[in-house]
């Protein structure tokens, strides 16, 4: 593929997207002018291709290759080329590019392996790599940056992985890692999703239940603010309300409906149960050792739910 010409001199960036822009003529700095001054997508990608191969800030270069290739519909190639050229960049830049073949595999429909990538993320946590050791790190939300603990970045990837599970229609699996989501990190959102969970499996009045500690306050709702819990709470009642009254269709729910393979219920039943590690668990962030011992990141459960679990 020929590269595109050197950006012109004269081209100025706008005051707001100047600071993004590396200084100097590298492939780097021509690839980012191209991707949010010019806005030619295609060129920009060719500029980061040279960038990775010309050792060009490699990690950043992969990164932002990736997220443009998606928002030019490239997304089979975005996903190959960060699977084969991750190994170029530093062990720091890992989790974020998992984070970007998450994203590329939602957007894909790829949920299998949306889903083994999720486990992966888990097991990193479970065996105290998450973060690198550290109690928290830096992140961005709603374009504020804030600090997650182990904690929090738990129950948000156990409740991405219930809702890649939703998607398979596995909803016996979905609603354990949820229930398991809310013990660690409750929040409005995902008690919603866990109440959809459970209309998808014919289980009204445990979805009232759950729907109904919603708007009594009992969970946080990072989404109050703008009204949007307040509006899919409303959604989900009213479903309630169709299914419930005459002719409403609400038949039994068969366990599974999306014909997927029994790999994750094994997965649900067995490993899931060993993340949740009954007998050892006292405290959620521990230091880290390198070493084959599992951390006890897991808060303690009460044997009841273990056997609901376990059923």
């Amino acid at each position: 593929m020929a590269l595109p010409a050197s950006p012109s001199t004269t081209t100025t960036a706008a005051p707001h997207v100047a600071h993004k822009i590396p200084a100097g003529d590298g492939p780097y700095a021509r690839a980012k002018h191209f991707q949010l001054v010019e806005k030619d997508l295609d060129a920009s990608i060719a500029w980061f291709w040279k960038a990775i191969n010309t050792g060009d800030k490699v990690d950043s270069a992969l990164k932002d290759m990736a997220v443009v290739m998606k928002q030019r519909g490239y997304l089979t190639e975005a996903i190959d080329a960060v699977k084969s050229l991750r190994h170029l960049c530093p062990r720091q830049s890992q989790d974020s590019l998992d984070n970007i073949l998450l994203d590329l595999y939602k957007a894909s429909g790829r949920t299998k392996e949306e889903i083994e990538l999720l486990k992966n993320k888990l097991r990193k946590i479970y065996l105290g790599e998450a973060f690198h050791g550290k109690a928290t790190k830096r992140a961005r939300s709603h374009g504020r940056k804030i600090l997650v603990s182990v904690r929090q970045e738990t129950s948000r990837v156990l409740g991405n992985l219930a809702w890649a599970y939703m998607q398979q229609r596995n909803f016996m699996a979905a609603e354990v890692v949820y229930r398991k989501a809310q013990m660690i990190d409750p929040d409005a959102n995902k008690a919603c999703n866990l109440a959809l969970c459970l209309i998808e499996q014919s289980r009204l009045a445990d979805a009232e239940v759950v729907l109904a500690d919603v708007l009594a306050g009992r969970y946080q709702a990072r989404d109050q603010q703008d009204g949007k819990i307040v509006r899919k709470v409303g959604e989900l009642l009213a479903r309630i309300m169709e299914q419930t009254s005459p002719g409403g269709g609400g038949g039994a729910y068969d366990g599974r409906r999306g014909g997927e393979s029994d790999e994750d219920d094994d997965w649900v039943e067995d490993e899931m149960l060993a993340l949740l590690d009954v007998a050892a668990v006292k405290q959620w962030v521990a230091p880290y050792r390198k070493s084959n011992r599992r951390l006890p990141v897991f808060e303690e459960i009460s044997p009841i739910f273990m056997e609901q679990m376990a059923c």
